[in-house]
């Protein structure tokens, strides 16, 4: 090969190696900017919703709409919400019921998963599945039956409908999660805990347990979320207004804000949109606190069977 034949050669190397990060930073270019115009319209629904909590009642209502507001009126609007509606009772029910499913949900949970992780017993891989199956199954299916069962045991009007349920099992998905995580640990820390005279019981809680703090986030997010929002079952098991949780609340500020006026007060959309934002800040605030533990619950829980 001639001295010309090897610079060419040489130089063609580089050169190609110059191309292929452009390519890579142009496409992970269109990438980010595809994610950050999807993130901004996903936004948009929330941030009309926060100027709309700003305006006066008449404002809301004209059309064509405004978007920013004509007369500055966060403050007196966001002060209202607690004036005129006892919504930081509601708060508080919401904050009660949320905290018991959640505890209820993550230790039945854990407990069934790690079950069916690490027990060996007749027809597991059949009752994993049947398990999942109900995933597949409409929460209205249930719905009247279980109404039925907790009308039975005195339970409507109370907050036990909305708790106890949480505490036999968890949910499906998060058996499934925190399943999932458990057979991604190696079985040789069960073994040598149990070397070391761990029942089963100390190895769940001291040796595997510890290491799910990824997955019990994620899991314990979902749940909070889920909870927190939940409308449908405070709306049927809920009948004193005192009981409402904040979600249930909304409505009052849809047809008033009192329980003579529920029927036929007039509708204030900006004290609406005003409560719907604080209701919504708790979910947000967690994401963004607790988004390390989700993602690298998901990223890590891997599809092991």
């Amino acid at each position: 090969m001639t001295a010309t034949g090897r610079t060419l050669s040489t130089t063609a190397v580089p050169s190609r190696r110059r191309r292929r990060p452009l390519l890579h930073y142009v496409r992970r270019g269109i990438l980010y900017l595809v994610v950050a115009l999807g993130g901004a319209v996903s936004m948009v629904p929330f941030g009309w919703a926060f100027l709309s909590s700003g305006k006066a009642p008449n404002e809301i209502v004209n059309y064509p709409p405004t978007f920013w507001p004509q007369e500055n009126l966060f403050v007196e609007n966001y002060r209202q919400i607690w004036v005129e509606a006892p919504f930081l009772l509601w708060i508080r029910n919401s904050a009660i019921v949320t905290s018991l499913t959640l505890i209820g949900a993550i230790a039945s949970a854990s407990v069934v998963a790690y079950s069916f992780a690490r027990f060996e017993f007749p027809g597991r891989n059949a009752w994993f599945f049947l398990m999942l199956s109900t995933m597949m199954l409409p929460g209205e299916v249930t719905l009247i039956p279980s109404y039925l069962i907790f009308k039975t045991l005195g339970w409507v009007d109370s907050f036990k409908p909305l708790i106890v349920p949480a505490w036999f099992g968890g949910g499906a998905f998060n058996i499934f999660l925190l399943r999932q995580f458990y057979m991604t640990i190696p079985r040789d820390l069960d073994e040598a805990a149990e070397i070391d005279g761990a029942n089963p019981l100390t190895v769940f809680l001291k040796v595997l347990l510890p290491l799910t703090k990824p997955a019990i986030a994620t899991a314990a997010a979902l749940g909070f979320i889920s909870s927190w929002n939940n409308f449908m079952g405070p709306l049927i098991y809920l009948n004193n207004p005192d009981r409402f949780t904040a979600v249930l609340g909304l409505r009052y500020f849809m047809q008033g804000t009192t329980s003579a006026q529920l029927s036929a007060g007039p509708p204030k959309d900006h004290l609406l949109m005003a409560a719907s934002i604080v209701v919504a800040l708790p979910c947000l605030t967690l994401f963004f606190v607790a988004q390390k533990y989700f993602v690298q619950g998901i990223v890590t829980t891997g599809l092991k069977g």
